[in-house]
């Protein structure tokens, strides 16, 4: 069982971070996953027999480590699932990039498509099969001459798989 870093928890919420390449919820490879890991913290810290309620509320790529939110009670998952379609919620993120951006600020606007066999998206035009629109605003925070790297302040318009690693990999630094 992996360690669990709880930043915050209430009777409704608890907040955690998510280590790099653990699965925000079960997939085909039956690794270890956030929901797993969450559900038997609860279970052990609450002395809990049988299932314990968990939402997901919002998910993060594998490969991405960051700070993630559940529910613990499904009027609470209701409440926050709302504010996400809503756009209520806003998403932000700090990514480390290769490369200069040309611009310190601006707007990535894309069409992405996802291969599901691969697991894999790609940008492509606007036309394409399974084509959906991808925006996100970004600032460059610091950039590293001697690394060559760029910390970057994103905040998303849209979901897409592999959103943010795609829109980069597509920019010229």
């Amino acid at each position: 069982m992996k360690k669990l870093n709880v930043i915050y928890e209430d009777n409704h919420i608890i907040v955690v971070e998510k280590p790099v390449n653990v699965p925000s919820q079960a997939d085909k490879t039956g690794d270890i996953d956030m929901l797993t890991i969450i559900k038997e913290y609860l279970k052990e810290k609450y002395n809990k027999p049988g299932n314990v309620y968990l939402g997901l509320i919002h998910r993060l790529d594998r490969p991405v480590g960051g700070v993630m939110v559940f529910a613990k009670t499904s009027k609470a998952a209701a409440r926050l699932s709302e504010e996400v379609r809503n756009k209520t919620i806003t998403k932000r993120y700090l990514a480390i990039v290769d490369g200069k951006m040309e611009n310190t600020k601006g707007v990535l606007e894309n069409y992405l498509a996802k291969n599901e066999r691969t697991n894999t998206s790609k940008v492509v035009e606007e036309n394409s099969p399974r084509a959906k629109y991808a925006k996100l605003e970004y600032e460059v925070v610091k950039y590293n001459e001697e690394t060559n790297l760029s910390v970057i302040k994103i905040t998303l318009h849209t979901g897409r798989h592999h959103q943010i690693r795609v829109q980069f990999a597509n920019v010229r630094t």
